[in-house]
C-alpha cells in the first residue's frame, strides 16, 4: 500500500467554541486528578476529535487514526466529551425562568426523532424493537425540545425509546408538564400540535376536526394562526440536526441520545454566543 496522503481540514465552528470545550475537559481531568503526560492528546487536540465527531460525523475509526490512538480510547475520549458539555446543558427550569427574563410571551414543545442503527431490545409488543418507530419506520430515540418565539432551541429532554408518542414521552419525563403548567398564565403560553392533544388542557394545540363535523370559520381561522406562530419553531429541531451531522444518525448506544443532543445544545449556544 502506497504512502497515505494527509490534507489539512476547517471545521465551521469558532476557536473561541474550541477552547470552550477545550476548558470543561481540563477541569474534568483536574477533577479526576489526572496527571501531566498520562493523556496521549492535549485538551485542545481532543477537543477538535469530539467536535470533528459532532459536526461532520466523523467515524471513530477515523478519528482514532488521525489522533494516533486506539479505537477504543477514541470512545472513551468522545465519550469524555459529550459528558462534560451535558454537565453544562441548561435546565429546564432555568430554561423555562430565561425565556420569562427574555421577554417571550410563549414557548414551544415539539418531539423530533433522533435515528440510530438497529437495537434488539425488546419492547412491550412482541416482535417490535424497543427503538423502533412506527411512524417513521425506522430505529430511534424521542427528545422532547423547548424552542423561543423564533424557534432558537432552549432545552432539551433525556431520551426516550422511539416507539412512544410524543404526548407518552412529555408525559414520562418528570416534571416537565408540571414546569410548563407553571410557565402558564394569561400572558404567557406554551404552543404545541395536535401529538398533544391529550393536554390541550394546559397545553395550546389546534383544534382537531372531529369524525363527521368539519370546523366552522372561526376554529379554522384559530388553526391558521396557531400553525403560522408554531411554523417557525420548528426550526429549532432543524437547526440541532443542520448544524450536528452527528444527530442525523447515530451509530452509539440509543440511551445516549439524550446526552448527545444536549451537548450539541451546548454546542450551538456557545458558538452564536446565545442561550435565550
Amino acid at each position: 500500500m502506497s504512502d497515505p496522503v494527509t490534507y489539512t481540514g476547517v471545521l465551521p465552528v469558532a476557536a473561541s467554541t474550541v477552547d470552550y470545550l477545550a476548558r470543561l475537559l481540563a477541569g474534568e481531568r483536574a477533577r479526576r486528578g489526572t496527571r501531566r503526560g498520562r493523556r496521549v492528546l492535549e485538551v485542545s487536540a481532543q477537543a477538535v476529535m469530539v467536535l470533528r465527531w459532532f459536526l461532520d460525523a466523523t467515524r471513530v475509526t477515523r478519528l482514532a487514526r488521525d489522533s494516533g490512538i486506539s479505537r477504543a480510547t477514541a470512545y472513551r475520549y468522545l465519550h469524555e466529551g459529550i459528558d462534560v458539555l451535558t454537565a453544562a446543558a441548561p435546565g429546564l427550569h432555568g430554561a423555562l425562568l430565561a425565556a420569562r427574563a427574555a421577554g417571550y410571551s410563549r414557548v414551544h414543545l415539539d418531539g423530533t426523532l433522533i435515528t440510530t442503527t438497529r437495537s434488539r431490545a425488546l419492547g412491550p409488543t412482541p416482535g417490535v424493537d424497543l427503538w423502533w418507530s412506527g411512524k417513521h419506520r425506522c430505529h430511534g430515540g424521542n427528545i422532547q425540545v423547548i424552542t423561543a418565539p423564533d424557534g432558537w432551541p432552549l432545552w432539551s429532554s433525556p431520551v426516550r425509546p422511539g416507539r412512544e408518542h410524543d404526548l407518552t414521552c412529555a408525559r414520562a419525563h418528570p416534571g416537565l408538564l408540571d414546569r410548563l403548567a407553571e410557565f402558564i398564565d394569561d400572558d404567557h403560553a406554551v404552543l404545541a400540535d395536535l401529538g398533544y392533544e391529550g393536554e390541550s388542557d394546559r397545553l395550546t394545540v389546534p383544534i382537531k376536526t372531529r369524525s363527521g363535523a368539519g370546523l366552522c370559520p372561526d376554529q379554522r381561522t384559530v388553526n391558521v394562526l396557531h400553525s403560522a406562530t408554531r411554523a417557525i419553531a420548528e426550526r429549532g429541531n432543524a437547526l440541532l440536526k443542520n448544524t450536528f451531522r452527528a444527530l442525523r444518525h447515530l451509530s452509539l448506544c440509543p440511551q445516549r441520545i439524550g446526552a448527545i443532543t444536549a451537548a450539541a445544545l451546548v454546542l450551538l449556544h456557545t458558538e452564536h454566543n446565545r442561550t435565550t
